[in-house]
C-alpha cells in the first residue's frame, strides 16, 4: 500500500533558538525607531526582522504584512504584533504589540500635557524639525526595498504604477484600490499564473529561522478562537460599560470611549483615511477641539514614534481635558488619553490573535497567493504615493491642489522652497543609500542639525 502523500508542512514545536528576551530587545528597537509613519515602521522591522536577524523570510512578512494592509487600524502597529505572535504566541503578539505603541503615547502624553498648559509648542517644533526631512528619506527607502522584492515583473510593476495614479491623481479610496487589486490577481491568477504567483505561500532556499515550521499554537483551534473573540471583547466593552453606568450617555468619557470604538472599526487606508472624520467630528459634534488644533496634534503623531493614529489619543486628552466631568483638567485628560488609547488598540489585538492562525494555515493557497502578490504590487504604488506627498509638503511651505474634473494635481509654490529642509533630506538620502547609515544615527543627526537651524535662524 502506498504511503499517504503529505500536503501540509508537519505540526512541530517551534525549532528556533530565539529566546523571548532577545526578542523582546529587538521589539524595542522596532519601537524607538518607528518615525515616518506605516511606510517607514514597515521597512523598520524589514530591515531588523527579516534582512538584520533574519528571524522571518521574506515571503512570510510579506505574507503577514498583506494580511495587516486588509484590516482596519494602524497596519504598522497590527504587523508588529503578526510577527511577535509568530515568534512567541500570543505573549509575543502582546508585547510587540504594545512596545510598538508606549513611546508614541508617552511621548504624546507630555505634549498633549504641554500644549493644554501652555498652549506653546515652539520648542517641540524646534525639536523635530530635522526629523521630517530624514523621515522623508526613510519612506522613500521603504519604497524601495519592498519594491525590488515585491514588484518582480512587469505585470506588477503596471499594478504599482496604476495604484500609484488612481490615489495620487484621482484621488481613489485605498481600500477600493486593495479591492481592485485583489479581484485582478484573482482573474489574472486563473489566466496567467507564471507572472502572478509572485509570492510563494511556503518558501524555498531560505535560511530565515521562522519559514515553514508551523508551531502549535499557529494551528486555528475554534476553542482558541472562541476564548480569544470573548477575552478581547470584554477588554474593549467592559471599561465601556462601566462609563455608561457611571457618567451616563452625556459624560464626556461615554462620548470618548463609543466615538472612538466606531473608529476603530473604520480605520480602513490607514490614519490619514480617517483624520479628517475624526477632526470634523471632535470639532463640530462634540466641541473638543478648536479648528485648527487637530493640525498641531498630526504634528505631535507625525515626529513622534509609533502610530499616526496616535493623534486620536491628542484628541482624546484635549476633550476630557476641557470637559473635566468634575475632575481636574489635567486628570480628567490622562484619563481620556488612556480610555481613547485603549479603545483604539484592544480591536488591533482581537484582529490578529483571531484571523493570523487561519491566514498560516491558507499560506501556499495558489489562488489567495495571486490575490496577496497583486495587492502587495498595489500597496508599493500606495507607499510611493505617501513618499512623494510627504516629500512635497516637507521641501515646500506650500502645496496646492489643483482639480481638471477627476484629475488632481499637487502644485508647490516654488518659492516657498524650503533650502534648510532639502539640505537636510539630501544629507538624509546620502547617509541611508551611499554609506548606509543606521536608520538611529540617520535620524539622530537630522534632528540635532534641524534642531541647530532651527534655534539659529528661526528663533
Amino acid at each position: 500500500m502506498a504511503e499517504p502523500t503529505i500536503t501540509q508542512p508537519v505540526l512541530v514545536a517551534p525549532s528556533h533558538n530565539i529566546t523571548f528576551r532577545e526578542a523582546f530587545w529587538v521589539w524595542v528597537r522596532v519601537a524607538i525607531y518607528s518615525f515616518g509613519g506605516p511606510a517607514g515602521q514597515m521597512a523598520v522591522m524589514h530591515r531588523i526582522v527579516v534582512e538584520e536577524k533574519r528571524w522571518v523570510s521574506e515571503n512570510r512578512f510579506l505574507h503577514a504584512l498583506n494580511y495587516t494592509m486588509l484590516l482596519p487600524g494602524p497596519e504598522a502597529q497590527q504587523l508588529a504584533t503578526y510577527l511577535g505572535w509568530l515568534l512567541h504566541g500570543m505573549k509575543g503578539g502582546l508585547v510587540a504589540g504594545i512596545l510598538f505603541i508606549l513611546p508614541g503615547f508617552i511621548t504624546i502624553l507630555g505634549l498633549s500635557i504641554l500644549y493644554a498648559s501652555y498652549q506653546e509648542v515652539t520648542f517641540v517644533q524646534a525639536i523635530f524639525y530635522g526629523l521630517k526631512p530624514a523621515v522623508m528619506a526613510v519612506v522613500v527607502e521603504a519604497v524601495v526595498r519592498i519594491g525590488k522584492r515585491a514588484l518582480k515583473n512587469r505585470v506588477m510593476i503596471g499594478v504599482a504604477l496604476l495604484a500609484f495614479i488612481a490615489i495620487f491623481f484621482f484621488n481613489v479610496p485605498f481600500p477600493l484600490i486593495i479591492l481592485s487589486a485583489g479581484v485582478i490577481g484573482a482573474v489574472g491568477g486563473r489566466f496567467w499564473e507564471k507572472q502572478f504567483f509572485v509570492i510563494k505561500g511556503h518558501d524555498v532556499e531560505d535560511d530565515a529561522l521562522i519559514t515553514d515550521q508551523i508551531a502549535p499554537h499557529t494551528r486555528p483551534s475554534l476553542r482558541r478562537t472562541l476564548l480569544t473573540l470573548i477575552t478581547c471583547l470584554f477588554l474593549w466593552f467592559t471599561p465601556l460599560l462601566f462609563l455608561w453606568v457611571w457618567g451616563g450617555e452625556g459624560n464626556v468619557f461615554t462620548q470618548i470611549g463609543l466615538f472612538f470604538s466606531r473608529a476603530a472599526v473604520v480605520t480602513f487606508g490607514g490614519a490619514y483615511a480617517v483624520l479628517a472624520y475624526i477632526a470634523q467630528e471632535a470639532v463640530q459634534t462634540y466641541g473638543w477641539l478648536q479648528p485648527g488644533e487637530m493640525l498641531d496634534g498630526l504634528g505631535m503623531a507625525e515626529t513622534t514614534p509609533g502610530p499616526l493614529i496616535q493623534v486620536v489619543q491628542f484628541v482624546g486628552f484635549m476633550g476630557a481635558y476641557r470637559q473635566a466631568s468634575g475632575l481636574s483638567p489635567l486628570l480628567a485628560g490622562v484619563l481620556g488619553a488612556v480610555l481613547t488609547t485603549w479603545v483604539t488598540f484592544v480591536p488591533c489585538f482581537l484582529w490578529i490573535f483571531l484571523g493570523a492562525p487561519y491566514i498560516e494555515k491558507l499560506r501556499g493557497h495558489k489562488s489567495l497567493s495571486t490575490v496577496l502578490s497583486t495587492i502587495t504590487a498595489a500597496v508599493v504604488g500606495v507607499i510611493l504615493n505617501l513618499a512623494v506627498w510627504f516629500s512635497l509638503n516637507v521641501i515646500f511651505g506650500t502645496v496646492d491642489e489643483t482639480y481638471f474634473g477627476p484629475l488632481r494635481l499637487y502644485v508647490p509654490e516654488l518659492s516657498t522652497i524650503d533650502w534648510a529642509a532639502l539640505f537636510i533630506a539630501i544629507a538624509a538620502f546620502i547617509a541611508l543609500f551611499r554609506f548606509k547609515v543606521s536608520m538611529l544615527w540617520t535620524l539622530a543627526g537630522a534632528a540635532a542639525a534641524g534642531l541647530l537651524y532651527y534655534l539659529v535662524f528661526v528663533g
